[in-house]
């Protein structure tokens, strides 16, 4: 235990004393000595820009300086996001870009930027990140100088002596007194609070850019509100793709199954129509087995009916629907279900449809001697849980149901998750949102 803690106390000691000369400090310091220029520049453009445009905005010049000033502040903005990629190491995100909503022309793209949100955004950081550029250029560089200029004052205190009438630096003067360092003590004194300035530097420009990866992030970044909006493009596609498989799906169950059975029944019956006069016991017997060919396709349809909702479910809930299910599995399913009432028919159907999927995969694939289902609320959410004795090793990323399945999930804010070790059973836990 104390041979590990005195690894770490050496570790720690080494990164500081290395900070000073490591890369990381040396590309933050020049974030913050180049910042100080290109926001000096930001600055002054943004506020005459936004005044000029303000001014003017009694007649119609005014919209299109504003929204030249948008233009050009977004323009600023990648460039940070790229400084702030390059010398930071920020995994940054560029903002959504400004949409005209299918309209076209000059005046539809200045309305679009003027009502942008971010563009404002990409103007106050502008505005807002002068006076700090300032604060953050001058502490880093004096730290930088004084400290640098310090630790190596034995290096270069001979200047003074030999091209001045001083014997060292002078630290102060006081009417006839002044205090030189020259002495050996004090040549030490200031390298040793030249290293202490130095080895603290690296802190804190780490600490100013932290400030400046803050401002960038929240300002020059992605919002919030632009990832919900590509979140829900994203789910509105998996919903889309996934009604249209599941169309597909019902329509080849219908060809395959009870359209084909069907079309069989009337050729049959056909038959049995033209025999009927000429051999009434075989026309007899075609119809019987037509009769058993109307049994089989309506059972068909029954199944059909209730893969896409079952009556049960709506009549009865999902405890109801889910022991129905469970009853239909190879293997013995424990049920239970917990809730304090019932969600949306969406969520229910949806929760349905899970649980389905997964009690087939363990009949198909598991190898499992039982399984059990749990359903229960949990907060503002509905949590599901199949779990399995099989052979273990479901990977989700290995075939398309469990990936389908989280797709799914994923586009009602649910999320899947998967737990399964060779050997030692399989549980899949599924949560979605209530909404009651």
């Amino acid at each position: 235990m104390s041979g590990s803690g005195d690894g770490g106390g050496r570790g720690g000691l080494v990164t500081v004393l290395r900070a000073p000369v490591a890369a990381r400090t040396w590309r933050e310091l020049g974030f913050l000595l180049v910042g100080l220029p290109l926001s000096t520049l930001y600055f002054s453009l943004a506020i005459t820009g936004v005044a000029l445009g303000a001014g003017l905005l009694v007649t119609f010049i005014g919209v299109p300086v504003l929204a030249g000033v948008l233009l050009l502040c977004r323009g600023f903005g990648r460039l940070e996001r790229g400084r702030a990629r390059a010398l930071l190491g920020m995994p940054l995100a560029d903002p959504a870009p400004v949409r005209a909503g299918g309209r076209a022309g000059a005046l539809a793209s200045m309305g679009a930027l003027l009502k942008s949100g971010s563009a404002w955004r990409h103007v106050l950081y502008c505005v807002v990140h002068f006076p700090w550029a300032v604060f953050s250029f001058c502490l880093a560089l004096t730290l930088w100088a004084y400290g640098w200029s310090s630790l190596l004052y034995p290096l270069w205190f001979w200047v003074f002596p030999a091209f001045t009438d001083q014997p060292g630096l002078q630290l102060f003067q006081n009417d006839d007194y002044s205090f030189y360092l020259d002495s050996p003590l004090a040549i030490a004194a200031t390298c040793l609070a030249g290293l202490l300035i130095t080895l603290a530097t690296p802190w804190v420009v780490r600490a100013l850019t932290s400030v400046d990866r803050v401002l960038i992030g929240g300002l020059l970044g992605r919002s919030r509100l632009d990832d919900r909006v590509r979140e829900l493009e994203s789910d509105r596609g998996v919903v889309v793709d996934t009604a249209a498989a599941d169309l597909r799906r019902i329509e080849r169950d219908l060809h395959d199954g009870a359209q084909a059975r069907l079309v069989a029944l009337a050729m049959d019956l056909g038959l049995a129509k033209e025999k009927l006069t000429e051999d009434p016991e075989g026309a007899a017997a075609m119809v019987d087995a037509a009769h058993g060919e109307v049994k089989v396709a309506l059972q068909e349809l029954r199944d059909l009916a209730r893969g896409i909702h079952p009556a049960v479910l709506t009549d009865r809930g999902l405890d109801a629907a889910l022991s129905s299910v469970a009853s239909r599995c190879a293997v013995p399913v424990k049920v239970a279900v917990d809730l304090p009432g019932r969600p949306v028919a969406a969520i229910e159907g949806i929760a349905y449809f899970v649980v389905s999927e997964l009690l087939q995969n363990v009949s198909k694939h598991a190898g499992a001697r039982g399984a059990g289902v749990d359903v229960w609320k949990s907060g503002g959410r509905l949590l599901l849980q199949v779990s399995d004795d099989g052979r273990g090793g479901a990977d989700p990323r290995g075939g398309s149901g469990l990936a389908g399945l989280a797709e799914r999930l994923d586009a009602v804010d649910g999320v899947l998750l998967v737990d399964s070790e060779e050997g030692r059973g399989t549980v899949v836990t599924a949560e979605l949102p209530w909404r009651a």
